[in-house]
């Protein structure tokens, strides 16, 4: 323990444990975007899928505890580095240059805190109905609750909007953590991650079509 203690005091061993709760992120929210798309084949399709997910109990609970702590220890270790970072440079640059920094890793801070924010208003709003923007919730029919909450056209748009800061966060997240880890060698172009733009951009586009879908009458 003495010895994780020590690595962990580390920047390495933050940049470490950033990477590997961030691919546990970037694991789940694929597979939550698949499960997703299943609104496009109808009710029975997505209730069925919810209704086998609920069916594995301990598992699924299993699952919910390590996402959790994933995202804690993320978080935390998140806060730490940007401390640390700036303990280490108490003065800033009076001219930033962004020559190899990109939009989605310029906005990982806010976008990190904006995405914390979302996942706990989403599990209150589509996990326990403890927000009801439409009125009315089923812990059984997934479906009429997707359709009925995107009609608001202000539900839609925030979820529309949450789903760029998130592409955004995949995209730079998804790179640099298996570079924190390891698995790729310092590129020697930093701007060329296709792997990453194209997990982000599939990600981005199953989350924002529900919602737009929903909003225009495809889904209803």
């Amino acid at each position: 323990m003495g010895r994780l203690r020590i690595f962990y005091a580390s920047m390495v061993g933050k940049k470490v444990v950033m990477g590997v709760t961030g691919l546990i992120g970037v694991g789940f929210v694929i597979m939550h975007s698949l499960g997703n798309l299943l609104v496009f084949r109808g009710p029975a399709a997505i209730n069925s899928y919810s209704h086998f997910l609920k069916s594995t109990g301990e598992l699924l609970w299993g699952l919910r505890i390590l996402l959790i702590v994933a995202v804690m220890f993320h978080v935390i270790a998140a806060v730490q580095l940007t401390l640390q970072s700036r303990a280490a440079r108490p003065l800033a640059y009076t001219k930033q240059e962004h020559q190899a920094a990109t939009v989605a890793s310029r906005t990982m801070r806010w976008g990190g805190a904006l995405l914390l924010v979302f996942i706990a208003l989403h599990v209150l709003h589509f996990t326990t109905g403890t927000i009801r923007p439409a009125g009315v919730f089923s812990p059984d029919d997934v479906y009429a609750n997707v359709v009925t909450s995107f009609r608001i056209w202000w539900v839609a748009l925030f979820y529309v909007a949450v789903m760029v800061a998130l592409g955004l966060h995949l995209f730079h997240g998804a790179w640099s953590s298996v570079r924190s880890v390891g698995v790729s060698p310092p590129s020697p172009q930093p701007l060329h991650h296709r792997i990453s733009f194209a997990i982000a951009l599939l990600v981005w586009a199953a989350f924002t079509a529900v919602p737009i879908a929903v909003a225009a009458g495809i889904v209803r």
